[in-house]
């Protein structure tokens, strides 16, 4: 598969499992989440639409405005390849999200799964990032792209002796006064390894990083709470790695919470 239209095409065929059209989204719901961690100046503020399908999430992040809660009333008890045809995009994603995670769950796939510790948002955090940046296979003073930016990320390439490239919609600088850019062309273009969110799968952009980091040849690592069985399915396709965090999300929890670490080269 080429892209993510590929992909939805392939589901709505049966392809990848049951035909969607039998299936029925038992609950849609809508968060939002805001958040500053100690030591910082950004506050960040996210929107979530979740749809649970069976014993499986699906979740796409999505930009303040985008999609209306009330949608929620609608989409619940729908069937799912009409969220999947007529939804909104970020709707759309979370259907195909919730899918695929159903048809093969994270913690059965064969990833490796990491558990990051009880504690505070920051503890959590820094273990989060640090577990998606040992994702990296690069030397030291590797130019590293993030699409999607987020502090403790940012202080964890550094810390395995990366340059950051930073690319943000809505991030100017980072709490160190890093430039942060919104082309992300300006990274694509020149970073030796990629790492990107699964933000990228909601504003449409997801498909524009995979096609370019095959045509230079460079490592893509994606970080997903957004769409993180989406993103699984181009797992040796352009995406060399994958840190998958199904719902609930780490920052919604002070407990432990496992994230899937997947490698392509592990053949996973």
């Amino acid at each position: 598969m080429k892209n993510t239209e590929d992909l939805l095409t392939a589901v709505l065929a049966g392809e990848l499992g049951p035909r969607p059209d039998g299936l029925v989204a038992t609950s849609v719901f809508w968060i939002h989440h805001g958040t500053r961690l100690a030591g910082g100046d950004t506050t960040y503020l996210n929107q979530y639409v979740l749809v649970r399908l069976g014993g499986s999430f699906g979740g796409c992040a999505f930009e303040a405005g985008e999609v209306d809660p009330s949608l929620c009333r609608d989409a619940s008890g729908a069937p799912l390849d009409s969220l999947l045809r007529e939804a909104p995009r970020p709707l759309r994603i979370a259907a195909l999200d919730a899918y695929l995670s159903e048809a093969d769950p994270h913690r059965e796939a064969g990833a490796e799964p990491v558990v990051l510790p009880a504690g505070t948002p920051e503890v959590r955090a820094r273990a989060r990032d640090a577990a998606i940046a040992g994702l990296l296979d690069t030397g030291p003073g590797a130019r590293v792209g993030l699409i999607g930016v987020v502090n403790p990320l940012v202080a964890a390439i550094r810390e395995r002796g990366g340059t950051p490239l930073l690319c943000d919609f809505n991030l100017r600088t980072t709490q160190w006064g890093d430039r942060v850019t919104d082309d992300m062309h300006e990274v694509l273009d020149t970073a030796e390894a990629v790492i990107a969110t699964g933000m990228t799968l909601s504003n449409g952009t997801f498909d524009t990083v995979l096609a370019r980091c095959r045509e230079r040849d460079v490592p893509l690592v994606v970080y997903a709470q957004t769409g993180s069985a989406v993103a699984r399915a181009f797992l040796g396709a352009g995406v060399t790695a994958l840190s998958a965090e199904p719902f609930p999300f780490s920052q919604f929890s002070a407990e432990p919470t496992t994230l899937y670490r997947y490698r392509a080269a592990d053949g996973a």
